[in-house]
């Protein structure tokens, strides 16, 4: 029964209904213990005979090891791996049960609790005047018996015990150190905490104890799985691993340690989980099988576990079966340390694991402590300090007579008890490697300044009226150093300070395997979750001797983005290459980047280059020739000036009105010069000024050609009986301001064009996304239509009057030259429309220059050409009598 020595009836009966509410944490199979312990305590409380005596309705009959003192402190741990052990509920009769496969390690950690309150009793600056005692229970590693263990603990084993004013009877439990695993602490603490008695685990690690509604008086000495999950996060990141399967023990531990790796692994975006398997709770070969089928088949190969070594070493049964090697374990505290597994059959298999340990310290004097241990050869029974006894055969291979029934495992000679420790070899003096051990350790030392700091708050108080509850505060309030130089402390969750060793399964060349601490992991207030690792010293169990690649799929390049594989998870993705004009630089990107404005994509897309300028240059092949033709139509021009300024008395330049030949002559030259203005880069200037030079030089040229075409039909028409009036109307002033006038109207025209919508420099786009066309916007179309038109307008009449002249009575009648002049300069210009605009970029401007030279070479050869040709080859052709020859015959 549970006893809390409370003060009435009532009472009791109120805090058993507190404990129906608190079963709903425990298992199934816990509940009816609840339901038992509520019927007998109603029983109890009806019964007159509980106004002065409480008295046992059953005893558990539990492996334990015990000691008197003042105050008790009790404790819950492994000792043995498995158990036999019948679910009786309640009975007059004893229940007995059987623990097998001792556990040394387990019972060292009995023994360390044993050690520190015996060093605390020889302190006489910590509970001076206060001996402690301990009760400690064996949980076989099995929920059941870890919750009657509990119950023990709080309760006791005695028959009855007399309620009155001293209270009489053994010393009260006031907190327990353990227990070792998440669910069975989770049952026990649901329990406990309703009455607030202090529980310390050295081990259990589900994060779900941190909950201070649901466990208000638990703590513990070890990081929570939260922190764990973390720091197994770091390891994966640390080497690049995002493909790892996850296995889980069918417990408290393992569940919520999926739960929480799940969520922090997606949270953080380390990686992915190929799998997620729970291993069986009990022996359960199928399972198993397809457990390690999926490892098998999987392309992940780093495999995470979330168990202790029980469930590790069936799931290693299997995979030894079918011979799974290649992967990298990765272990949880659970399991690192287990010396279990680090066998010549599984080191194949399990060598190079990395794993999470608890901080490793020292005990000073705790192995001579364990040297001083002796069998106790008078009280054998199941329920006195059997676990030295059971302890003592398996390690000498010898029995006690009589043997305690049902937990002999050894059978052979008889134990004397002087057996010698030193001689043997075993785990129980290994004291070099102190992790569990050390947090027992801490985990006693942390009730007992909180016990002592209770006494010295509250002086006169004897130890049998002290109250768990109180406790509890203390416990939130205590900070103590170890001899070892650790701080310990509780934060406001009940947990210790989160660090751990991160350590390396070595196996050596002569077959031996060494555990070594490879790094830490720890959190801090500023920076998180800091992981050291020393690469140098880590045993990587693969023909590279490196770390193994275990990705879904490979990083994607700068350049690419990921694009997510349908149904997959997000660890497994295409890489898709960025369109034109993005990039990524950076491996793995989600997206890619648009280039800004003025730069584009490089050939890898994996960054922004300027964007080619594209525009007229004088050093491409085009603009060079381009550039000589105008400089040679030019330079002709100048020497076709020079010949006529030369033979200017002959009669052949007299005869072709030389003032307008000397004018056209000048206005083809700027023609010719006006082209280069669009070769080169476009600048304001070379905007505005193009097409105003353009339109003016071309005006300048047709307008002289028009005037010398309506002079020759004047001339004529003169020359018939009657028409000498005519010429009156075409004087040398009459020429001059003719052509001033025609050109004033162009000039008129570009003026209101570059002060109404100017043109200038545009980048332009369009024509090459990857390309920036540097040109000239006209800034007004209707300007450059009207600018175009005037010139069209002016070709088109002097075309036709000189085709009205072109059978004039001459030998040479120039009216032929100018009408075969117009129609090559008319066909250019009307074949420019079309070409100008399909034309892209740089190659509008060739077209305009290329027509600008047509036509100029055009005008140049047909009406100097056949004068040329006549003063420099034929002289005798360049007399009066030689051109008005036809005149004279007519």
């Amino acid at each position: 029964c549970i006893l809390f020595l409370f003060s009435n009836s009532q009472h009791l009966t109120n805090s058993i209904d507190r404990v129906m509410w608190g079963s709903l944490y425990i298992k199934s199979h816990s509940y009816m213990y609840f339901m038992l312990l509520y019927s007998y305590f109603s029983s109890a409380v009806s019964s007159p005979l509980f106004s002065s005596i409480c008295r046992l309705q059953g005893q558990f009959h539990l492996n334990g090891m015990h000691k008197a003192g003042d105050v008790v402190l009790g404790g819950i741990f492994q000792v043995h791996f498995f158990s036999v052990f019948p679910d009786l509920p309640f009975t007059s009769e004893p229940s007995h049960g059987i623990c097998v496969s001792f556990d040394v390690v387990g019972f060292r950690r009995v023994q360390t609790m044993a050690f520190a309150i015996d060093e605390i009793n020889r302190n006489s600056n910590l509970l001076p005047n206060v001996t402690l005692g301990y009760s400690l229970y064996d949980n076989c590693v099995k929920l059941g018996i870890a919750f009657r263990a509990g119950l023990s603990s709080v309760s006791g084993q005695e028959e009855q015990i007399i309620l009155n004013q001293t209270c009489a009877g053994t010393a009260p439990v006031i907190g327990i150190v353990g227990d070792p695993f998440s669910t069975h602490s989770i049952a026990i603490s649901s329990v406990l905490g309703l009455y607030r008695v202090p529980m310390v685990s050295h081990s259990a690690t589900c994060s779900c104890l941190s909950d201070r509604q649901k466990f208000p008086s638990f703590f513990r000495t070890i990081p929570s799985d939260a922190f764990q999950v973390q720091a197994m996060i770091q390891i994966m990141k640390h080497f690049h691993w995002s493909w790892a399967g996850l296995l889980v023990s069918d417990d408290d531990y393992g569940l919520h340690a999926a739960q929480s790796f799940q969520s922090d692994l997606a949270h953080s975006g380390g990686g992915c989980l190929a799998y997620l398997q729970v291993l069986p709770w009990g022996n359960d070969p199928n399972e198993l099988r397809r457990i390690v089928d999926v490892m098998k088949k999987s392309t992940a190969h780093v495999v995470i576990v979330f168990a202790n070594d029980s469930y590790m070493i069936k799931l290693m049964e299997e995979v030894v079966r079918q011979n799974v090697t290649g992967l990298q374990w990765m272990a949880s505290e659970a399991w690192t340390t287990a010396t279990v597994l680090q066998t010549p059959d599984l080191m194949p298999y399990l060598a190079g694991t990395l794993g999470i340990a608890i901080r490793r310290g020292e005990i000073p004097g705790f192995r001579k402590f364990l040297l001083q241990m002796f069998p106790d050869l008078h009280h054998n029974s199941n329920y006195g300090n059997s676990m030295v006894n059971q302890f003592w055969e398996y390690t000498f291979q010898c029995r006690f007579t009589p043997p305690p029934a049902g937990w002999v495992e050894a059978g052979g000679t008889l134990c004397t008890g002087q057996e010698n420790l030193e001689e043997v070899e075993t785990e129980l003096l290994d004291v070099s490697n102190l992790r569990l051990e050390y947090n027992v350790y801490k985990a006693v030392y942390a009730l007992a300044y909180a016990l002592d700091d209770m006494l010295q708050c509250e002086p006169g108080r004897g130890p049998l009226r002290l109250e768990p509850w109180q406790l509890v505060y203390y416990l939130e309030k205590v900070n103590f150093t170890t001899t070892f130089g650790d701080q310990v402390s509780f934060d406001e969750n009940g947990d210790a300070l989160a660090i751990y060793d991160v350590m390396n399964w070595l196996w050596l060349p002569d077959g031996r395997t060494k555990v070594q601490n490879v790094g830490e992991v720890k959190r801090s207030a500023l920076k998180g979750e800091e992981l050291t690792i020393d690469e140098d010293k880590i045993f990587w169990n693969f023909e590279s001797k490196k770390p193994p690649h275990s990705l879904c799929s490979e990083s994607c390049p700068p350049g690419t983005r990921m694009a997510r594989k349908k149904g997959k998870p997000v660890c497994c993705f295409d890489c898709i290459p960025c369109s034109e004009g993005k990039i990524s630089n950076k491996t793995d990107a989600m997206g890619c980047t648009t280039c800004p404005e003025d730069f584009w994509s490089s050939p890898h897309r994996d960054h922004c280059v300027p964007k080619k300028t594209e525009f007229l240059s004088y050093h491409e092949p085009l603009g060079i020739c381009l550039t000589a033709g105008s400089l040679l139509g030019t330079c002709m021009c100048a020497v076709v000036l020079g010949i006529f300024i030369y033979h200017r008395s002959t009669p052949i330049v007299r005869a072709n009105n030389s003032e307008l030949s000397f004018q056209l002559l000048l206005s083809l030259k700027l023609c010719f010069l006006c082209s280069l203005l669009f070769i080169g880069r476009p600048r304001l200037w070379t905007c505005q000024l193009r097409h105003a030079a353009f339109g003016i030089s071309f005006v300048l040229c047709v307008s002289c050609i028009l005037v010398k075409t309506m002079v020759v039909l004047a001339v004529f028409e003169a020359s018939k009986p009657g028409g000498g009036a005519s010429l009156k109307w075409f004087g040398v002033l009459q020429q001059r301001g003719t052509v001033i006038v025609l050109t004033s109207v162009q000039a008129a025209i570009c003026t209101a064009w570059l002060v109404s919508a100017s043109p200038t420099p545009h980048k332009n786009t369009q024509y090459n996304n990857d390309k920036i066309v540097n040109e000239c916007a006209v800034g007004s179309t209707v300007g450059f239509a009207v600018l175009m038109g005037y010139i069209g307008l002016l070709a088109i009449l002097s075309f036709l009057i000189a085709f009205i002249a072109r059978n004039l009575p001459d030998s040479f009648n120039e009216a032929k030259l100018i009408t075969f002049s117009m129609l090559i300069f008319c066909a250019v210009w009307v074949a420019f429309v079309p070409a100008y605009i399909s034309s892209p970029g740089k190659y509008a401007d060739a077209v305009e220059v290329f027509a600008i030279l047509a036509s100029s070479f055009g005008l140049f050869v047909a009406l100097f050409g056949p004068k040329c040709y006549i003063i420099l080859l034929r002289p005798e052709m360049n007399t009066r009598k030689a051109i008005m020859g036809r005149e004279i015959q007519a």
